[in-house]
């Protein structure tokens, strides 16, 4: 069954810029992961907010994306940008 949530987090007013400038990298990294269904940055409404969607075919491959070394830099990095912490919502498939 997949995983899918999104998270949300506010970023240090000052560190806004440079964390915009990562999310390329991590959108492409997550594109060459093979069960990675979905993985996209969104800016929220209230300032120096921000939410990423991310849906996986399964929690290994959630496990899996966070531990890919080709990102490890940019998380870090994306990490040090956040403001606290952040809130993941998940999300599950509506079955008729």
């Amino acid at each position: 069954m997949p995983t899918t949530f999104l998270s949300r987090f506010k970023i240090k007013p000052e560190k806004d810029a440079e964390f915009v400038s990562l999310i390329g990298a991590m959108e492409d990294n997550a594109s060459r992961e093979p069960d990675t269904l979905q993985y996209k940055f969104y800016r929220l409404a209230e300032p120096h907010a921000y939410a990423v969607y991310e849906s996986f075919t399964n929690e290994a491959a959630d496990t899996a994306h966070q531990q890919n070394p080709e990102s490890a830099d940019v998380i870090a990095k994306m990490i040090d940008c956040i403001d606290g912490t952040y809130h993941r919502e998940y999300l599950y498939d509506v079955k008729s």
